[in-house]
């Protein structure tokens, strides 16, 4: 697990300033944990019914399975900046979320153990002669976020958040390299390829991230 980074460290302690200086104009800060890792948020709410939130989230999942054919020890890094905006309805904890995302979020991984065969694109090689495979993904770097929510009074000033939406990642960009004898082998190029190509495919299934969350928040007003 990624501990929080300085900036969101920094981010949660500018949040914290803001609502002092601003705690006339309905300021909330608060953390929240879901899919999308763990996070800071801060809310300001210049109207009943509608209210702005900027936030960070953070978190590194390990994975070890198999991707294209090839057994990959593998992670996914979760590192994202948004901004939101809300709309609240009458006499109701119900409202509707849509926002940007300034999206870090990325694949990582290298080959584990594979035996002394491994499949490249469906092609049969030596695995010490492949070597260690790196791959890598990445996804659009702003990505529109789409939602629902409930907010609730828990303790007088402290609330209660639940968030239920997709981020809408994109089509993933894959790289995939190796270090091993083959590496510039016409024909092995091209099984790499095709092994890039069928890893893309297998990835594409994260191009809508699924977003639920809890959070509590602290309103100043």
């Amino acid at each position: 697990m990624k501990t929080f980074s300085f900036r969101i460290v920094a981010l949660l302690l500018a949040f914290a300033a803001t609502g002092t200086a601003v705690a006339d104009h309905n300021f909330g800060v608060g953390v929240k944990a879901g899919t999308l890792g763990i996070g800071v948020e801060g809310t300001w709410r210049p109207l009943p019914y509608l209210d702005l939130r900027v936030g960070a989230n953070q978190y590194d999942y390990s994975d070890n399975g198999i991707y294209g054919g090839v057994n990959y020890d593998a992670e996914i890094n979760l590192d994202n900046y948004y901004v939101t905006g809300n709309f609240r309805f009458p006499l109701s904890p119900f409202r509707l979320t849509g926002g940007l995302y300034s999206n870090g979020n990325e694949f990582n991984a290298v080959s584990a153990d594979n035996g002394a065969i491994i499949l490249i694109g469906g092609d049969p090689y030596p695995a010490d002669a492949v070597g260690t495979l790196s791959a890598g993904a990445t996804f659009d770097s702003t990505s529109p976020y789409f939602g629902v929510g409930f907010d609730f009074t828990v303790f007088g000033k402290v609330g209660m958040n639940l968030d239920f939406g997709v981020l809408w990642q994109g089509s993933p960009q894959v790289s995939i390299a190796t270090d091993g004898l083959l590496a510039g082998d016409p024909t092995f190029e091209a099984s790499l390829d095709a092994e890039r190509a069928e890893l893309e495919d297998e990835l594409s299934d994260y191009k809508a991230w699924p977003v639920v969350s809890l959070g509590f928040v602290f309103n100043f007003l």
